[in-house]
């Protein structure tokens, strides 16, 4: 066997460098201001359609690039590195395609994906104020109408709402279902779908570049050919679309605390205290080594969950929760040691590490909380 056998392929390493390339030069130098203005990254966005970086997970079929699991956490991580803001764009089309991919029709996929692939958004709306975690008790309800489904109900903290031209929307069309989650569908809205609008952008601690909007449905009639799916398989399908994609939060994770340990390695070499380095001191090295750690390990674990859920193993569901769950505490951890290396100036915005702290922390929460990630994988040990 030869000695390559456990490594990404040469593409893989040839996109890093592309994506990485194109970070540092397009979206870098905007990152501080779209925090601080709190503006969608326009730059980014341009930048990633034009080179094709959106939604490289959308099939050759569809007129996209094909790309495979990893490819698509590969081009996260890298925006992430230099904003978790923009790394969203990729993230939320492939959160807002992966249940069409699974579930829909040819003529919907045909319909959509070329859409996306083109350079369109795609947002993914499950969660509802009272539907967070526990989703099988959203209220927003479709009822069939002749040719139509009518859609009434609000959707919460919608990723790129207002920006995105095609939402993937859960709603009950059965309420008597005798289980709750047999009951709900999903359905492929469009922005312009009359009785469809957004809400103002929610105020938040973080990725405040990407807006995080409900979204309302007010006698919404959308084509009954837009639904998802079979009637009463859209819970299911909003699962295990997470099984695909809680890889690409981790991917997120991983890219946020890498720009902040390359951040911190930077200055520590730079930043002198006691007439050395302060990067000489046994104190800071070991810090910065248990950083390396953490992130290099986070990192493998994502990129065998994304495989697994490429491969369509068993275990993928275990896997992606995991996978989340460890590079998301990683993130969190890493970036509250840079903003410590940093010292006083860690805290200021005149760094980034005090961003990328505050973007690290919604990772913990979106795409399930660690703490169901948790249940989802004791549960499976649990069973056997």
């Amino acid at each position: 066997m030869s000695a390559g056998f456990y490594q990404l392929g040469e593409e893989h390493d040839a996109l890093r460098e592309a994506v990485r390339a194109l970070a540092d030069k397009e979206i870098a130098p905007h990152a501080a201001d779209v925090d601080e203005q709190e503006r969608y990254p326009v730059e980014a966005r341009d930048a990633l359609v034009s080179a094709g970086f959106h939604a490289v997970h959308v099939p050759e079929d569809y007129s996209g690039q094909g790309a495979d699991a990893i490819a698509a956490c590969i081009v996260i991580e890298e925006v992430a590195r230099v904003d978790a803001s923009a790394s969203l764009i990729p993230a939320v089309n492939k959160l807002g395609t992966v249940p069409l991919l699974l579930s829909a029709s040819e003529e919907l996929k045909q319909r959509i994906l070329p859409d996306i692939a083109a350079g369109a958004s795609c947002s993914y709306a499950l969660s509802e104020r009272e539907a967070g975690s526990d989703t099988a008790s959203m209220r927003t309800r479709a009822e069939r109408d002749g040719q139509n489904w009518v859609l009434n109900g609000t959707k919460a903290w919608i990723t790129n709402a207002g920006e995105s031209t095609w939402y993937t929307v859960m709603a009950v069309t059965d309420p008597n279902a005798t289980k709750k989650a047999n009951g709900i569908s999903a359905f492929a809205v469009h922005a312009d779908d009359p009785g469809f609008s957004v809400g103002p952008k929610e105020r938040k601690l973080g990725i405040k570049g990407s807006p995080t909007r409900e979204i309302y449905f007010e006698n919404c009639a959308i084509p009954a050919d837009r639904m998802v799916g079979e009637p009463g398989t859209g819970l299911k399908t909003a699962l295990s679309t997470l099984d695909h994609t809680r890889p690409t939060i981790g991917a997120q994770a991983v890219g946020i605390a890498q720009g902040a340990l390359d951040a911190a390695v930077g200055y520590v070499r730079e930043r002198k205290q006691f007439g050395t380095a302060i990067g000489d001191f046994q104190g800071v090295q070991f810090m910065l080594a248990d950083m390396a750690t953490g992130i290099e390990a986070a990192r493998h674990l994502v990129y065998a969950a994304a495989a697994k859920a490429e491969r369509g193993e068993a275990d993928a569901g275990f896997a992606a929760a995991a996978a989340k769950c460890y590079a998301s505490d990683v993130a969190m951890k890493v970036t509250t040691d840079a903003v410590q290396l940093f010292g006083g100036a860690g805290y200021t915005r005149d760094f980034p590490v005090e961003r990328m702290m505050r973007d690290a922390k919604i990772t913990q929460i979106y795409e399930g909380t660690n703490q169901i990630q948790r249940m989802v994988m004791a549960r499976k040990l649990l069973k056997g």
